[in-house]
């Protein structure tokens, strides 16, 4: 379906990550420190999780300043929004990073119908519609793999998401036209395993399976690194 770049195209240097929900961009810090190392131009976006209009804005913005072909990075949330923007012209390819893809006419809410639920993984709901990953609950449903104290330190920061973000239709769905691949954690604690392998395995996404928690963003910076890497090199026909 995808083809590469003929050989000896321009490399891809350019990679713009894509946080999700109860999160921001610093989470994606080694992931950028061990991309830039390697010679990559690297931006984080900071979605203001307020809709999925606002975070696909927000990625469109970052997109704009890119100075050629782009890997696009999305983490849990951040999937659905990247699938999303996608159809930039920037973009070269897709990451998911344990993350969602819901097709165009799908709601993100519509991903986990007919999957196990993840009872460690809870979200508190506000009177105002945001949620949060419940603080007694943050470290074992999202970071099990790291410390006591970065556990703490990622609930007490953690942006709240408008829940009704996930009951909105998806217009676009830049995995059909842009080739993807797919980065799954297999302890994560907020998604059904077969979830994660059925929204790739639709994608026709080439899969990376890594031991690690719904943050592996952080906790396997290198496997995340490596596959943005692979995506690169092979889109420029290397």
């Amino acid at each position: 379906m995808f083809t590469p770049m003929a050989a000896g195209a321009a490399p891809v240097k350019n990679v713009v990550l894509v946080h999700g929900a109860f999160a921001d961009g610093a989470g994606w810090r080694d992931v950028y420190d061990k991309l830039t190392a390697r010679g990559y131009h690297v931006q984080i976006v900071q979605n203001p999780l307020t809709s999925l209009q606002d975070d696909v804005a927000a990625t469109n913005r970052i997109l704009d300043l890119q100075n050629g072909p782009t890997i696009l990075v999305g983490h849990s949330w951040g999937g659905t929004v990247i699938t999303e923007a996608g159809l930039h012209p920037k973009v070269a390819g897709l990451v998911y990073v344990s993350a969602l893809a819901p097709d165009a006419g799908e709601t993100t809410a519509q991903q986990y119908e007919g999957f196990a639920p993840t009872p460690e993984f809870v979200i508190e709901i506000g009177d105002d519609g945001f949620g949060f990953v419940k603080w007694d609950m943050f470290k074992q449903g999202f970071a099990h793999d790291v410390s006591d104290a970065q556990a703490a330190f990622m609930a007490n920061s953690q942006v709240p998401i408008n829940m009704s973000a996930f009951s909105t239709k998806l217009k676009n769905a830049a995995w059909r036209s842009k080739p993807s691949w797919a980065v799954i954690a297999t302890e994560d604690k907020a998604f059904d395993q077969a979830m994660l392998v059925h929204m790739a395995e639709r994608m026709g996404s080439k899969i990376t399976k890594v031991s690690g928690s719904h943050a592996l963003f952080i906790t396997r910076a290198e496997e995340v690194a490596d596959t943005i890497e692979n995506a690169a090199t092979s889109l420029a026909g290397k």
